[in-house]
């Protein structure tokens, strides 16, 4: 019976996970309530919040699977320097994008909290995809190639997977100027 139980709650708690997901994506983390949520889930705010204390509890198990791929791409990253390392970045980076793409969007529209920042690493892919060089020309074409992968990824859902992947990695190494060895 106990088993049986289970399985409508963690049915339920995915339906609310893909509602919120699907409802931040669309109408960012602030134009979303609770309500939406439970009411897009099927289910009522009551039992959205025994599962979720609050939206930003929500949000953080959205993001963890993707902050958990930037935190191992990340520490993958740092064994390497150079050409190497800027190629690892950019092919690391577009390949996370595209698995996680309506996170991304979520992500990118929320920018400018900081916490987001840390959970896309920027400040580390920043340096990787600079080679780790203190020029400014280097951070600038770095940045301009954050936002395109990241406005790219979540804008074009009819375009499959394999293209963009391979536009963006061209489109990105011509940015930073990179060429792989």
């Amino acid at each position: 019976m106990v088993e049986h139980m289970a399985r409508p709650a963690t049915a339920l708690r995915g339906h609310i996970l893909e509602s919120a997901l699907r409802l931040f994506a669309a109408n960012g983390f602030r134009g979303t309530s609770l309500q939406d949520i439970a009411s897009d889930a099927g289910c009522s705010k009551a039992s959205l919040l025994y599962h979720f204390a609050n939206k930003d509890a929500l949000l953080v198990e959205l993001l963890t699977p993707t902050a958990e791929e930037i935190t191992a791409l990340l520490a993958r990253l740092d064994a390497l320097e150079g050409p190497e390392l800027v190629e690892a970045a950019v092919t690391g980076y577009v390949d996370t994008a595209l698995r996680f793409r309506r996170q991304m969007r979520l992500l990118f529209a929320e920018i400018e909290r900081a916490s987001n920042k840390e959970v896309l690493g920027v400040p580390d892919l920043l340096q990787s995809l600079t080679g780790r060089s203190p020029d400014p020309r280097a951070r600038v074409a770095a940045w301009m190639a954050i936002g395109a992968l990241f406005i790219t990824t979540a804008g074009n859902d009819d375009v499959p997977d394999e293209v963009l992947r391979t536009e963006l990695i061209l489109g990105m190494r011509r940015l930073l100027q990179h060429t792989p060895t």
